[in-house]
Protein backbone atom coordinates (compact mmCIF):
# COMPACT_ATOMS: atom_id res chain seq x y z
CA UNK A 1 0.00 0.00 0.00
CA UNK A 2 3.18 2.62 1.09
CA UNK A 3 3.97 2.03 -2.72
CA UNK A 4 0.99 3.31 -4.04
CA UNK A 5 1.01 6.29 -1.66
CA UNK A 6 4.54 6.96 -2.64
CA UNK A 7 3.41 6.62 -6.66
CA UNK A 8 0.53 8.82 -5.82
CA UNK A 9 2.30 11.54 -4.79
CA UNK A 10 4.38 11.55 -7.71
CA UNK A 11 1.37 11.70 -9.42
CA UNK A 12 0.33 14.82 -7.67
CA UNK A 13 3.45 16.16 -8.00
CA UNK A 14 3.36 16.04 -11.68
CA UNK A 15 0.16 17.54 -12.04
CA UNK A 16 2.02 20.62 -11.00
CA UNK A 17 3.45 21.56 -14.17
CA UNK A 18 0.47 21.22 -16.14
CA UNK A 19 0.33 24.52 -18.84
CA UNK A 20 4.06 24.62 -17.97
CA UNK A 21 6.02 22.25 -19.90
CA UNK A 22 4.17 21.14 -23.02
CA UNK A 23 5.13 20.23 -25.44
CA UNK A 24 7.21 17.94 -22.99
CA UNK A 25 5.60 15.37 -20.54
CA UNK A 26 4.47 15.87 -16.92
CA UNK A 27 6.79 14.05 -14.41
CA UNK A 28 6.73 13.87 -10.63
CA UNK A 29 9.02 12.41 -8.77
CA UNK A 30 9.55 10.83 -4.93
CA UNK A 31 12.87 9.58 -3.03
CA UNK A 32 12.20 7.21 -0.41
CA UNK A 33 14.58 5.74 2.36
CA UNK A 34 13.31 3.58 5.20
CA UNK A 35 10.26 4.32 4.48
CA UNK A 36 10.47 8.31 4.48
CA UNK A 37 9.71 10.72 1.49
CA UNK A 38 13.70 12.51 1.38
CA UNK A 39 13.02 14.47 -1.62
CA UNK A 40 10.75 15.02 -4.14
CA UNK A 41 10.15 17.21 -7.57
CA UNK A 42 9.04 17.55 -10.35
CA UNK A 43 9.16 18.86 -13.88
CA UNK A 44 8.36 22.69 -13.20
CA UNK A 45 8.82 24.40 -16.67
CA UNK A 46 9.55 23.35 -20.87
CA UNK A 47 13.49 23.50 -20.91
CA UNK A 48 13.79 23.09 -17.09
CA UNK A 49 15.95 20.42 -14.98
CA UNK A 50 13.52 17.42 -14.87
CA UNK A 51 11.32 15.50 -12.50
CA UNK A 52 14.00 13.42 -10.90
CA UNK A 53 17.15 15.76 -11.13
CA UNK A 54 14.58 18.06 -8.95
CA UNK A 55 14.00 15.24 -6.04
CA UNK A 56 17.55 14.99 -6.59
CA UNK A 57 18.67 18.93 -5.96
CA UNK A 58 15.81 18.97 -3.24
CA UNK A 59 17.11 16.10 -1.40
CA UNK A 60 20.69 17.60 -0.86
CA UNK A 61 18.67 20.47 0.24
CA UNK A 62 17.55 18.79 2.97
CA UNK A 63 20.79 17.56 3.92
CA UNK A 64 19.62 13.96 3.07
CA UNK A 65 21.93 11.42 1.49
CA UNK A 66 20.20 8.99 -1.24
CA UNK A 67 22.41 6.01 -1.35
CA UNK A 68 20.48 3.46 -1.10
CA UNK A 69 17.02 4.95 -1.80
CA UNK A 70 14.11 4.11 -3.72
CA UNK A 71 13.39 6.66 -6.46
CA UNK A 72 9.43 5.99 -7.32
CA UNK A 73 9.11 8.36 -10.64
CA UNK A 74 5.70 8.55 -12.60
CA UNK A 75 7.72 8.20 -16.00
CA UNK A 76 10.57 6.15 -17.20
CA UNK A 77 13.66 8.50 -17.04
CA UNK A 78 15.20 10.20 -20.06
CA UNK A 79 18.35 8.66 -21.23
CA UNK A 80 19.41 11.37 -23.89
CA UNK A 81 20.55 14.57 -24.05
CA UNK A 82 18.45 17.31 -24.99
CA UNK A 83 17.73 20.59 -23.94
CA UNK A 84 18.65 19.14 -20.05
CA UNK A 85 21.59 16.23 -19.62
CA UNK A 86 20.25 12.61 -18.93
CA UNK A 87 18.21 11.65 -15.74
CA UNK A 88 19.62 8.07 -15.86
CA UNK A 89 23.32 9.31 -14.93
CA UNK A 90 21.87 11.47 -12.52
CA UNK A 91 20.51 8.82 -11.00
CA UNK A 92 23.52 6.57 -11.31
CA UNK A 93 25.69 8.67 -9.43
CA UNK A 94 22.83 9.44 -6.82
CA UNK A 95 23.82 6.00 -5.28
CA UNK A 96 19.74 5.53 -5.56
CA UNK A 97 19.74 1.30 -5.58
CA UNK A 98 15.85 0.84 -6.76
CA UNK A 99 13.66 2.63 -9.42
CA UNK A 100 9.92 2.14 -9.50
CA UNK A 101 8.70 3.69 -12.85
CA UNK A 102 4.58 4.03 -13.83
CA UNK A 103 5.11 3.88 -17.15
CA UNK A 104 7.47 3.87 -20.00
CA UNK A 105 8.48 6.41 -22.55
CA UNK A 106 6.33 6.22 -25.87
CA UNK A 107 9.33 8.40 -27.21
CA UNK A 108 11.41 5.94 -29.41
CA UNK A 109 14.82 7.64 -28.18
CA UNK A 110 13.79 7.08 -24.80
CA UNK A 111 11.24 3.61 -24.66
CA UNK A 112 12.84 0.80 -22.65
CA UNK A 113 16.50 1.93 -22.83
CA UNK A 114 16.46 4.31 -20.04
CA UNK A 115 15.02 1.45 -17.71
CA UNK A 116 17.98 -0.80 -19.26
CA UNK A 117 20.23 1.73 -18.85
CA UNK A 118 19.36 1.85 -15.01
CA UNK A 119 19.73 -2.06 -15.34
CA UNK A 120 23.05 -2.05 -16.50
CA UNK A 121 24.28 -0.13 -13.57
CA UNK A 122 22.98 -2.39 -11.19
CA UNK A 123 19.95 -0.98 -10.02
CA UNK A 124 16.70 -2.96 -9.57
CA UNK A 125 14.50 -1.54 -11.98
CA UNK A 126 10.27 -2.38 -11.65
CA UNK A 127 7.72 -0.63 -13.71
CA UNK A 128 3.70 -0.53 -14.26
CA UNK A 129 2.58 0.44 -10.97
CA UNK A 130 -0.58 2.60 -11.12
CA UNK A 131 0.23 2.59 -14.77
CA UNK A 132 -2.96 3.30 -16.00
CA UNK A 133 -3.04 6.63 -13.79
CA UNK A 134 0.56 7.70 -14.76
CA UNK A 135 -0.31 6.82 -18.69
CA UNK A 136 -3.67 9.27 -18.53
CA UNK A 137 -1.79 11.98 -17.41
CA UNK A 138 0.06 12.09 -20.60
CA UNK A 139 -2.62 11.40 -23.00
CA UNK A 140 -1.61 14.63 -24.53
CA UNK A 141 2.30 14.33 -24.82
CA UNK A 142 1.79 10.24 -25.69
CA UNK A 143 -0.54 11.07 -28.48
CA UNK A 144 1.61 14.31 -29.75
CA UNK A 145 4.53 12.15 -29.76
CA UNK A 146 3.15 8.78 -31.59
CA UNK A 147 1.58 11.24 -34.09
CA UNK A 148 2.93 14.41 -34.28
CA UNK A 149 -0.91 15.78 -33.88
CA UNK A 150 -2.70 17.42 -31.17
CA UNK A 151 -4.59 16.38 -28.38
CA UNK A 152 -8.24 17.65 -29.16
CA UNK A 153 -10.62 18.17 -26.54
CA UNK A 154 -14.01 19.96 -26.88
CA UNK A 155 -16.07 21.65 -24.57
CA UNK A 156 -19.24 23.20 -24.73
CA UNK A 157 -21.83 24.27 -21.75
CA UNK A 158 -25.41 23.64 -22.33
CA UNK A 159 -28.93 23.68 -20.87
CA UNK A 160 -30.32 20.57 -19.52
CA UNK A 161 -32.86 20.02 -22.61
CA UNK A 162 -29.65 20.49 -25.05
CA UNK A 163 -29.24 24.18 -25.65
CA UNK A 164 -26.50 26.12 -26.11
CA UNK A 165 -28.73 29.77 -26.64
CA UNK A 166 -31.84 31.01 -25.95
CA UNK A 167 -33.88 32.25 -28.71
CA UNK A 168 -32.97 35.34 -28.81
CA UNK A 169 -29.31 33.98 -28.85
CA UNK A 170 -28.54 35.20 -25.26
CA UNK A 171 -25.93 32.63 -24.28
CA UNK A 172 -23.80 34.27 -21.23
CA UNK A 173 -23.71 32.50 -19.03
CA UNK A 174 -25.26 29.29 -19.10
CA UNK A 175 -22.98 27.31 -16.32
CA UNK A 176 -22.10 29.02 -13.47
CA UNK A 177 -18.89 30.14 -11.53
CA UNK A 178 -16.97 26.91 -10.38
CA UNK A 179 -17.80 25.47 -14.08
CA UNK A 180 -15.94 28.44 -16.10
CA UNK A 181 -13.36 27.92 -13.65
CA UNK A 182 -12.78 24.60 -14.77
CA UNK A 183 -12.68 25.76 -18.24
CA UNK A 184 -10.26 28.60 -16.96
CA UNK A 185 -7.90 25.31 -15.62
CA UNK A 186 -8.04 23.33 -18.74
CA UNK A 187 -7.23 26.59 -20.79
CA UNK A 188 -4.08 26.66 -18.89
CA UNK A 189 -3.70 23.28 -19.28
CA UNK A 190 -3.83 22.89 -23.01
CA UNK A 191 -1.18 25.00 -25.49
CA UNK A 192 -4.01 26.01 -27.55
CA UNK A 193 -7.72 27.22 -27.62
CA UNK A 194 -9.44 26.91 -31.07
CA UNK A 195 -13.07 28.64 -31.96
CA UNK A 196 -14.80 29.34 -35.15
CA UNK A 197 -15.38 32.81 -36.74
CA UNK A 198 -18.56 32.82 -35.78
CA UNK A 199 -18.12 32.60 -32.13
CA UNK A 200 -15.51 35.90 -32.85
CA UNK A 201 -18.03 37.50 -34.08
CA UNK A 202 -21.32 36.90 -32.22
CA UNK A 203 -19.62 37.09 -28.24
CA UNK A 204 -15.92 38.96 -28.94
CA UNK A 205 -14.50 36.74 -26.26
CA UNK A 206 -10.83 37.22 -25.12
CA UNK A 207 -9.90 33.53 -25.04
CA UNK A 208 -7.60 33.99 -22.67
CA UNK A 209 -6.56 32.06 -19.24
CA UNK A 210 -8.04 33.57 -16.08
CA UNK A 211 -7.33 32.70 -13.00
CA UNK A 212 -5.46 33.97 -9.34
CA UNK A 213 -2.28 32.29 -10.05
CA UNK A 214 0.67 31.81 -12.60
CA UNK A 215 -0.54 30.89 -16.14
CA UNK A 216 0.56 30.75 -19.72
CA UNK A 217 -2.23 31.88 -22.47
CA UNK A 218 -2.88 29.36 -24.98
CA UNK A 219 -2.11 29.91 -28.48
CA UNK A 220 -5.70 31.64 -30.49
CA UNK A 221 -6.61 29.68 -33.32
CA UNK A 222 -9.29 30.98 -35.40
CA UNK A 223 -11.50 28.93 -37.88
CA UNK A 224 -12.49 31.61 -40.50
CA UNK A 225 -12.25 30.44 -44.62
CA UNK A 226 -13.20 34.05 -46.05
CA UNK A 227 -10.92 36.18 -43.94
CA UNK A 228 -14.53 37.53 -41.78
CA UNK A 229 -11.94 37.85 -38.25
CA UNK A 230 -13.24 41.79 -37.12
CA UNK A 231 -10.02 43.66 -37.18
CA UNK A 232 -10.96 45.87 -34.23
CA UNK A 233 -12.02 42.33 -32.73
CA UNK A 234 -10.42 41.33 -29.22
CA UNK A 235 -8.19 38.57 -30.35
CA UNK A 236 -7.11 40.82 -33.29
CA UNK A 237 -6.01 43.97 -31.20
CA UNK A 238 -4.20 41.78 -28.74
CA UNK A 239 -2.07 39.50 -31.16
CA UNK A 240 1.18 41.48 -29.90
CA UNK A 241 0.13 40.10 -26.55
CA UNK A 242 -1.34 36.46 -27.12
CA UNK A 243 0.04 34.37 -30.26
CA UNK A 244 -3.04 34.47 -32.53
CA UNK A 245 -3.75 32.33 -35.61
CA UNK A 246 -6.08 32.54 -38.17
CA UNK A 247 -6.25 29.76 -40.13
CA UNK A 248 -8.11 30.64 -43.57
CA UNK A 249 -8.66 29.32 -47.19
CA UNK A 250 -8.86 32.74 -48.24
CA UNK A 251 -5.30 34.00 -50.39
CA UNK A 252 -6.39 38.06 -50.16
CA UNK A 253 -2.60 39.20 -49.70
CA UNK A 254 -4.13 43.02 -48.99
CA UNK A 255 -6.54 41.54 -46.04
CA UNK A 256 -3.77 39.15 -45.21
CA UNK A 257 -1.33 42.05 -44.54
CA UNK A 258 -3.88 43.84 -42.33
CA UNK A 259 -4.33 41.13 -40.16
CA UNK A 260 -0.18 40.43 -40.31
CA UNK A 261 0.30 44.02 -39.17
CA UNK A 262 -1.48 43.72 -36.11
CA UNK A 263 0.09 40.63 -34.73
CA UNK A 264 -1.66 37.97 -36.43
CA UNK A 265 -0.12 34.98 -37.93
CA UNK A 266 -1.97 33.89 -41.08
CA UNK A 267 -2.18 30.11 -42.12
CA UNK A 268 -4.17 29.52 -45.12
CA UNK A 269 -5.09 25.67 -45.26
CA UNK A 270 -7.63 23.86 -47.83
CA UNK A 271 -11.11 24.48 -47.92
CA UNK A 272 -13.42 21.29 -47.26
CA UNK A 273 -17.45 21.72 -47.09
CA UNK A 274 -17.54 22.75 -43.77
CA UNK A 275 -14.60 25.23 -43.76
CA UNK A 276 -11.17 25.27 -43.21
CA UNK A 277 -9.79 21.57 -43.43
CA UNK A 278 -9.51 20.26 -39.86
CA UNK A 279 -7.26 17.49 -40.28
CA UNK A 280 -4.97 19.59 -42.45
CA UNK A 281 -4.71 22.36 -39.64
CA UNK A 282 -4.26 19.62 -36.85
CA UNK A 283 -1.01 18.31 -39.27
CA UNK A 284 0.62 22.08 -39.99
CA UNK A 285 -0.21 23.12 -36.02
CA UNK A 286 1.58 19.88 -34.88
CA UNK A 287 4.65 20.31 -36.80
CA UNK A 288 4.48 24.54 -35.42
CA UNK A 289 5.27 22.33 -31.93
CA UNK A 290 1.37 22.49 -30.44
CA UNK A 291 0.64 19.36 -28.69
CA UNK A 292 -2.77 19.77 -27.55
CA UNK A 293 -6.43 22.00 -28.72
CA UNK A 294 -9.06 23.15 -26.77
CA UNK A 295 -12.33 23.68 -29.46
CA UNK A 296 -14.66 25.67 -27.81
CA UNK A 297 -16.38 26.72 -31.12
CA UNK A 298 -20.35 26.62 -31.96
CA UNK A 299 -22.44 24.24 -33.37
CA UNK A 300 -20.90 24.34 -36.84
CA UNK A 301 -17.44 23.67 -35.87
CA UNK A 302 -17.83 21.59 -33.46
CA UNK A 303 -19.83 19.34 -36.09
CA UNK A 304 -17.12 19.56 -38.64
CA UNK A 305 -14.38 18.76 -35.69
CA UNK A 306 -16.11 15.38 -35.13
CA UNK A 307 -17.07 14.64 -38.79
CA UNK A 308 -13.36 15.17 -38.86
CA UNK A 309 -12.85 13.04 -36.43
CA UNK A 310 -9.99 15.11 -34.79
CA UNK A 311 -11.22 15.17 -31.05
CA UNK A 312 -10.24 12.63 -28.58
CA UNK A 313 -12.39 14.13 -25.07
CA UNK A 314 -15.60 15.81 -25.15
CA UNK A 315 -16.21 17.80 -21.85
CA UNK A 316 -19.80 18.14 -21.86
CA UNK A 317 -21.17 20.89 -19.14
CA UNK A 318 -24.70 20.87 -18.12
CA UNK A 319 -26.58 23.41 -16.53
CA UNK A 320 -29.65 22.98 -14.04
CA UNK A 321 -31.70 24.64 -16.47
CA UNK A 322 -34.16 24.99 -19.60
CA UNK A 323 -34.90 27.24 -22.31
CA UNK A 324 -37.34 25.05 -24.72
CA UNK A 325 -37.61 26.51 -28.06
CA UNK A 326 -35.75 25.35 -31.52
CA UNK A 327 -32.34 27.36 -30.20
CA UNK A 328 -29.12 26.35 -30.84
CA UNK A 329 -27.72 22.77 -29.78
CA UNK A 330 -23.81 22.22 -29.53
CA UNK A 331 -23.44 19.91 -32.56
CA UNK A 332 -25.07 21.10 -35.68
CA UNK A 333 -24.50 19.73 -39.16
CA UNK A 334 -26.62 17.52 -40.86
CA UNK A 335 -26.70 14.95 -38.42
CA UNK A 336 -27.59 11.18 -38.91
CA UNK A 337 -30.76 9.50 -40.01
CA UNK A 338 -29.88 5.92 -38.58
CA UNK A 339 -29.60 5.75 -34.46
CA UNK A 340 -26.61 3.26 -35.44
CA UNK A 341 -24.04 5.58 -36.98
CA UNK A 342 -23.94 7.59 -33.66
CA UNK A 343 -20.78 8.98 -32.42
CA UNK A 344 -20.43 7.17 -29.20
CA UNK A 345 -18.95 8.37 -26.13
CA UNK A 346 -16.80 6.48 -23.12
CA UNK A 347 -17.25 8.58 -20.36
CA UNK A 348 -14.01 8.53 -17.85
CA UNK A 349 -14.78 11.28 -15.30
CA UNK A 350 -17.79 13.15 -13.63
CA UNK A 351 -17.54 16.26 -11.89
CA UNK A 352 -19.40 18.36 -9.71
CA UNK A 353 -19.02 22.36 -9.91
CA UNK A 354 -21.32 23.79 -7.82
CA UNK A 355 -24.84 23.30 -8.96
CA UNK A 356 -23.53 22.02 -12.79
CA UNK A 357 -22.17 18.76 -13.89
CA UNK A 358 -19.73 18.13 -16.33
CA UNK A 359 -18.95 14.92 -17.98
CA UNK A 360 -15.37 14.03 -19.53
CA UNK A 361 -15.81 11.58 -22.34
CA UNK A 362 -13.36 9.87 -24.45
CA UNK A 363 -14.20 9.99 -28.24
CA UNK A 364 -14.91 6.39 -29.54
CA UNK A 365 -14.61 6.45 -33.56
Amino acid sequence: MKEKMFMKRAITLAKLGAGFVNPNPMVGAVIVKDGKIIGEGYHKKYGDLHAERNALKDCRQRGNDSTGATLYVTLEPCCHHGKTPPCTEAIIESGITRVVIGTLDVNPIVSGRGAEILRNSGIRVETGLLEKECKELNCIFNKYMTEKRPYVVMKYAMTADGKIATVSGESKWITGDLARENVHRLRKKLSAIMVGVSTVIADNPRLDCRLDEPVNNPVRIICDSHLRTPLDSQVVKTANDIETIIATSSEDKTLIQEYEKRGCKIIVVPQSKNGVDLNHLMKLIGEMGIDSVLIEGGGTLNYSALESKIVDEIHVHIAPKIFGGSSKSPVEGIGISDINQAIKLNPINTIWAGEDLIIENEVIY
